[in-house]
């Protein structure tokens, strides 16, 4: 008798083992899909978000960009449109002069117009160059951390900014505290 209420515990133990052995399993299975549809879910959720930071800075970008020129382009040809919107661009987005921006569109190591569509640019570019010429200067200072008259040296400077003493005054003088 003995012998079998062993036989019987016994079985009921591994009965009990075999249903434990189920249950981990079903919960690993589950941790699986889980995890599964996680990864799945947040490479999903990632890839909109990078989609919508990108039209975001596209219409940003465009936005600034339609503000800059001036309503007389319909007669310019394509060359000058195109230059035009890369010296927007210049201007938006790394704050040049307008020397910097003339010397980045008909640089051989640069955008390679001719003079005559990066003149065009020029004139019909509507930046506000002491602004320019001030965030230019921030950004000296914050992260190179130069003084007024470094700063100021480096946005005069012929193999610096190219800023004309004004703006560079201007910038010097309305530096961010």
């Amino acid at each position: 008798m003995e012998e079998k209420f062993n036989n019987s515990q016994e079985e009921r133990q591994f009965q009990q083992f075999q249903e434990y052995q189920k249950r981990q399993e079903e919960e690993k299975k589950k941790k699986r899909k889980k995890g599964w549809l996680f990864g799945c879910g947040g490479c999903l959720i990632l890839f909109i978000l990078i989609i919508i930071g990108i039209s975001a800075c596209t219409a940003s970008i465009g936005g600034n960009m339609t503000n800059n020129t001036s309503n007389n382009d319909s007669n310019a040809t394509s060359q000058e449109r195109a230059a035009l919107n890369k010296a927007k661009i210049y201007s938006d987005t790394m704050h040049m002069s307008k020397q910097g921006i003339y010397d980045q569109l008909t640089s051989d190591a640069g955008e390679k117009f001719e003079e005559k569509d990066a003149n065009y640019a020029i004139q019909h570019l509507k930046a506000n160059y002491k602004e320019n010429a001030k965030k230019k200067a921030n950004d000296y200072v914050e992260q190179q951390n130069m003084s007024k008259d470094a700063v100021y040296n480096q946005l005069t400077s012929d193999v610096g900014e190219k800023f004309t003493e004004e703006e560079a005054q201007y910038a010097v003088d309305h530096l961010d505290k």
